[in-house]
């Protein structure tokens, strides 16, 4: 039923552009008969509308991914570095949260890891939205920033790394099959900043699949069930990754391709010093205001991607 929901809208989309156009070159025709300035004008405007329309539809064609459609979970890391990378892992954070507020996507953090001094070392956000993981899926990487750190005393340059990654969310609970003898579950006190206990009971949930070790955490509900039901969606998106991940290994291999992963992939880079720019490696795609990149415009970049991808497996 949600498959022919999305069918059915896709399909009166266009027929609600054919009909536009067919409208436009009536009032061409009107307009040529009449040598009617005022109806040139409305011609003119209806036909950037139009041609704005085609670009977004087209763009749409991008999202032809098995798993383009779903809502995703976006979880990021902090690299080597310290509290300097640390505070560039929040920063991202911020960012993310920042553009889904703009696209009117839900986000909900459902796990955070605190730095010792400032900044987190890991977080986990559930992302709810049209085409969430087609467009977020565009973001896996290594993000790198270079600024003057503000906790250098001498306030020297430093360059700062931390890994995004994004799943696609399961469908629902048949999709991925999880046994119950193959999860081990221990529970915990959530943390804050310096590892001091933040509540009284053992909440947080650590659920590890045990065939394939993958581990996950969730301590940012107050209830324990709420806390597992949160970890055991982002081990089902985790395991999905994973056979997507088999799948493009045996594409590469197939064409020789030499694929480099984990933190040599670095996909972005943010210069706030000594100039300021935003730079994607993979689509060459760059801005000046770094500022409004960090405040969630992230748009023009995920789009420049998602259009060089086109037509790859």
């Amino acid at each position: 039923m949600r498959r022919l929901s999305q069918v059915r809208a896709r399909v009166e989309t266009w027929r609600g552009l054919e009909s536009r156009v067919r409208d436009l070159l009536d009032l061409v025709e009107l307009a040529a008969a009449e040598a009617d300035e005022a109806t040139a004008a409305d011609i003119d405007r209806d036909t950037t509308a139009l041609e704005k329309q085609l670009d977004d539809l087209e763009f749409q064609l991008t999202f032809s991914g098995p798993y383009d459609d779903r809502s995703a979970i976006l979880a990021i890391h902090a690299g080597a570095g310290g509290t300097e990378s640390q505070d560039w892992a929040e920063m991202l954070l911020r960012m993310y949260l920042r553009w889904c507020e703009n696209r009117g996507f839900s986000a909900e953090v459902v796990d955070l890891m605190p730095g010792e001094e400032a900044g987190i070392k890991s977080a986990t956000v559930e992302i709810t939205g049209e085409h969430a993981y087609g467009y977020l899926k565009s973001e896996r990487g290594v993000h790198r920033l270079v600024r003057l750190s503000p906790f250098d005393s001498e306030n020297r340059r430093h360059t700062s790394f931390a890994l995004v990654e994004v799943l696609p969310e399961a469908a629902d609970a048949a999709e991925v099959k999880i046994s119950p003898d193959d999860l081990r579950v221990d529970v915990f006190r959530a943390s804050g900043h310096g590892g001091q206990n933040v509540q009284k009971n053992s909440t947080a949930i650590r659920v590890t699949h045990l065939p394939t070790g993958i581990v996950v955490t969730c301590q940012n509900e107050r209830s324990q069930h709420r806390n597992r039901e949160s970890a055991m969606r982002v081990l089902e998106a985790r395991l999905i990754e994973m056979e997507l991940h088999k799948v493009e290994e045996e594409r590469v291999k197939m064409k020789g391709e030499h694929v480099s992963a984990g933190w040599s992939n670095q996909i972005r880079s943010y210069v706030l010093h000594p100039y300021k720019m935003v730079k994607d490696h993979r689509t060459a795609q760059e801005t000046s205001d770094a500022q409004a990149v960090l405040d969630g415009d992230l748009d023009e970049f995920m789009k420049a991607y998602l259009k060089s991808t086109m037509g790859a497996p």
